[in-house]
């Protein structure tokens, strides 16, 4: 056993990767989502592929959309207890 390490639990995702990864889950295309928050869907794109800053007003109008806090989408490598901790 000394040969292995132990998994990770947590994986490291970017900004524009929560976006996608929480859209994808809600079964909405980009399309759609840009209906439902009035953003368009080449800057939903662009947030997805970390081309463009998320950006707070953004957060807020796509967390509503997504139904998540916008903590969620800004901050998606967010340790509480590593935080809490140091």
């Amino acid at each position: 056993m000394k040969d292995y390490r132990i998994a990770k639990k947590r994986i490291e995702v970017s900004v524009g990767e929560s976006v996608k990864i929480i859209r994808e889950l809600q079964a909405l295309s980009q399309n759609e989502l840009a209906i439902l928050t009035g953003i368009p869907q080449s800057t939903i794109s662009a947030i997805e592929n970390d081309r463009v800053q998320l950006g707070v007003e953004r957060a807020k109008v796509l967390a509503r959309a997504l139904q998540c806090h916008p903590a969620v989408l800004v901050f998606p490598g967010w340790d509480i207890e590593q935080e809490s901790a140091a």
